[in-house]
């Protein structure tokens, strides 16, 4: 895969994100799909469909934050 131009600062901001969203961005979107399911049936639990959903969502952007890292060049500026 080509790898993706990026200075010390910029990659280190994304781990940060990174960071985030594995921790404490993760444990609440389980939270939340944990009190959805806590709420009954599932096959007309709406609000269990929106934590769902949203749960993926994070996890695609982990992926791919981390799949973005994984293929960073670093490059040096000029200071």
């Amino acid at each position: 895969m080509a790898k993706i131009p990026m200075t010390r600062e910029g990659f280190q901001k994304l781990e940060q994100e990174l960071r985030d969203m594995r921790g404490p961005q993760l444990r609440e979107h389980i939270q939340n799909l944990s009190e959805a399911k806590d709420k009954g049936d599932l096959s007309e639990n709406a609000e269990y469909d929106v934590a769902k959903t949203a749960l993926d969502d994070l996890n695609r952007k982990i992926n791919n934050l981390s799949q973005k890292l994984a293929d960073a060049e670093h490059i040096v500026t000029g200071k």
